[in-house]
């Protein structure tokens, strides 16, 4: 299983490299040496070690919560809280047994249409497919809808863990209708773009796409897919893929792990002449 694998990775993030430079105790030194109390006392700390992970690699080693409460003055109940704020915004990840790690940077989903293969190969990354499931079936009454298509028209669904450098990132779902690409079920899409396939094999291009984003709670059998914790919040994308002449050529679920990509728009006002109104 892909979630095993990377747990397997040990301590130093998923290259499974520990940051030897990076000790309990060195960290420490590096930390202030009390609180002001003048807000509440998890509040600053979480802020206080926030400030502090910054300036650390991938994989360093924090001080153990009991040493942290000792250091500040407070229970390790407050330290507790301060530090799963920290995994819970993606910053910081526990090893059982091992401690809390600083962890990778997160990135930032794209805003033009790319395939993740593409995605990742501009970030210096190698991408990487382990292939669940791939079959033809009657689509059903929601894949039709997102489709436009009659219910249970034949659809291909390919399931696959979308990986970087062997990391597990998403876990997507695909379905796009059997008549337009007939053999894509018996296709192999192992480490393969799929945009590349349906532009070599049957002459498709995709042009655009809508997408929505909304946050999720994992199943047990995702989060292990996605070697997180059953607790860590994802991010799911849904879209819908169109070819130049604008037919649809594919509906998409994908969960992307939370703590490794986050969501950024920029807003502009359509009349900055205009005061706002409150």
């Amino acid at each position: 299983m892909a979630g095993r694998r990377l747990r397997e990775a040990g301590p130093g993030g998923p290259a499974g490299q520990p940051v030897k430079a990076s000790r309990r105790g060195e960290l420490a030194s590096t930390l202030p040496s009390s609180l002001s109390f003048r807000r509440p006392k998890g509040a600053e700390l979480q802020e206080i070690l926030e400030s502090v992970l910054a300036t650390l690699p991938p994989g360093a080693l924090l001080p153990s919560e009991r040493g942290l409460a000792r250091r500040y003055g407070v229970a390790r109940a407050t330290v507790s809280q301060a530090v799963d704020a920290l995994a819970a915004k993606g910053l910081v990840y526990r090893v059982h047994g091992s401690g809390t790690f600083v962890a990778e940077p997160k990135f930032l989903q794209p805003e033009t249409l790319t395939s993740f293969t593409e995605d990742m190969r501009a970030r210096g990354m190698t991408p990487g497919s382990l292939v669940l499931a791939r079959e033809a079936a009657p689509a059903s009454a929601v894949i039709a809808r997102h489709l436009q298509v009659a219910h249970e028209t034949p659809v291909v669904q390919i399931v696959r863990v979308r990986t970087a450098n062997g990391e597990p990132m998403a876990l997507e779902r695909c379905y796009l209708p059997a008549t337009r690409f007939p053999g894509l079920e018996e296709a192999d899409l192992t480490d393969v773009s799929l945009y590349s396939l349906l532009a070599e094999r049957w002459g498709v291009r995709v042009s655009a796409a809508d997408q929505w984003a909304s946050a999720v709670r994992l199943t047990e059998e995702e989060a292990e897919l996605l070697g997180v914790d059953v607790e860590q919040p994802a991010l799911l994308f849904q879209r819908v893929t169109h070819d130049q002449s604008g037919n649809i050529i594919e509906y998409v679920r994908s969960f992307y792990r939370g703590d490794r990509y986050e969501v950024h728009h920029r807003l502009e006002r359509l009349d900055p002449a205009i005061p706002p109104t409150s």
